[in-house]
């Protein structure tokens, strides 16, 4: 434990305004990444969980030291533990090819709701090194993880394109190198340059074989003209 955060680990007015500007931090920066990737539970709602996981975890607190009602000051945040499975299972659906879709994002969610109990209880350290493994884990782990499976896998694509046309042309060029679209949803994506016009998005699950890899689609994919941005989910 870190000493020059003993300061936070008491329950006052600056230790708890400190606690959930943390917690918001760390759900925020969480659900950035969910956001960017185009998923639908991101930045507010990983925020408002951790927010209200570390509150909880004060609320124990509070009644313990302050009203010095001595009851189990565990038993809110076990509730809490339980209660984020709800709005996990919310985020878990199976297309029509069957394909489960939504996993990580729950996961995520369950993550942040641990980490906002962390903030609460004033455990700084653990929950600054769990966001950021959390964050490692799900910006960088998946690339690497497309890197080392050599055998038949399936890819999320998530791609920004200009119009329907720059779609066709995508589609024909995964048929062309015997790539099989799995799965295929079309959204409104973010407006190019701050401006007003927003401009179409779809996120591909395709099935991969070993002569060609997931990374090798991403670059090509990126010099199709027409094509604003590719991420792999």
């Amino acid at each position: 434990m870190l000493s020059c955060f003993d300061f936070l680990r008491d329950i006052n007015a600056l230790s708890v305004g400190i606690r959930l500007f943390l917690a918001m931090l760390c759900g925020g920066a969480v659900g950035l990444e969910r956001s960017y990737r185009r998923r639908p539970v991101g930045f507010r709602t990983h925020i408002l969980i951790c927010l209200g996981a570390a509150m909880t975890t004060m609320t124990s607190q509070y009644l313990l030291l302050v009203p010095r009602l001595y009851n189990d000051i565990s038993r809110m945040g076990a509730q809490v533990v339980a209660g984020i499975s709800f709005i996990g299972a919310g985020c878990i659906i199976v297309t029509r090819r069957r394909r489960v879709k939504g996993l990580t994002t729950a996961a995520g969610l369950w993550v942040v709701a641990i980490v906002g109990l962390a903030c609460g209880a004033g455990y700084v350290e653990g929950a600054i090194l769990t966001t950021a493994l959390v964050l490692l884990a799900e910006v960088f782990f998946s690339k690497l993880e497309y890197r080392l499976v050599g055998n038949a896998l399936d890819a999320n694509f998530y791609v920004e394109y200009q119009n329907t046309a720059v779609l066709n042309e995508i589609m024909k060029y995964i048929h062309d190198l015997d790539l099989k679209v799995l799965d295929l949803e079309i959204q409104k994506g973010p407006a190019q340059n701050g401006g007003e016009e927003f401009h179409p998005c779809a996120n591909l699950t395709i099935q991969f074989h070993r002569k060609f890899r997931p990374m090798e689609l991403l670059q090509e994919l990126e010099k199709l003209e027409g094509v604003f941005a590719v991420h792999i989910l």
